[in-house]
């Protein structure tokens, strides 16, 4: 009887419990991949947004000082002749145009002729008219005159002085140009005879 159960447990193979193997589809891992995939472009989308964000500054100055012009720079409308008016401001009354913008005189241009080229004429754009000048009813016709530029348009003068407006100015009426030295001479409003107008 002991023999016969020894043989029995003997012939009986052992059954060893099963492992289970962590099983995971190709459709999964692919699904994986792809959500991973999106998570970094993501990223890389809200890093470079943030990047511009810092970097995009700019200033009305470059780095040696010189004055860069914003993009709402005054000018004469194409295809019209220019109109020089006067306007009572706080230094009295001064040349302006027809909306009321003030104009000034450099005193580094002589003979009539213009000495602002580049980025002077960026920041102190000139007076243009397309056809003969205009003088409203406060202004002097006989004073008014054009000279033409080193480009070919053709700028407006009063008694010999090329008009200029200022970047600075914002709105009509303003004068943040008066007395200024910029470009290797100084900056004045017009009175009706056509001379600077110097308070200092």
């Amino acid at each position: 009887m002991y023999t016969k159960v020894q043989t029995s447990l003997a012939e009986s193979p052992v059954q060893q419990p099963a492992i289970d193997q962590p099983q995971h589809s190709a459709p999964r891992l692919r699904a994986r991949n792809i959500r991973r995939g999106s998570l970094a472009a993501s990223g890389l989308a809200a890093l470079t947004l943030v990047l511009a964000a810092c970097g995009g500054g700019t200033s009305a100055y470059g780095a040696g000082g010189g004055y860069h012009a914003p993009s709402t720079a005054p000018s004469t409308a194409a295809g019209t002749a220019a109109t020089v008016d006067l306007r009572t401001v706080n230094l009295g009354q001064i040349l302006v145009d027809a909306q009321g913008r003030t104009l000034y005189l450099f005193e580094a241009d002589k003979g009539g002729k213009s000495n602002c080229e580049g980025p002077c004429a960026t920041a102190w754009p000139p007076l243009l008219s397309t056809g003969a000048p205009q003088a409203a009813m406060g202004a002097s016709a006989s004073l008014i005159g054009t000279t033409t530029r080193g480009d070919g348009t053709t700028q407006v003068t009063y008694a010999g002085h090329p008009l200029y407006y200022f970047v600075g100015d914002k709105v009509p009426g303003d004068t943040t140009g008066q007395d200024i030295d910029q470009f290797g001479a100084k900056w004045y409003v017009l009175a009706k005879d056509g001379k600077k107008i110097d308070n200092d």
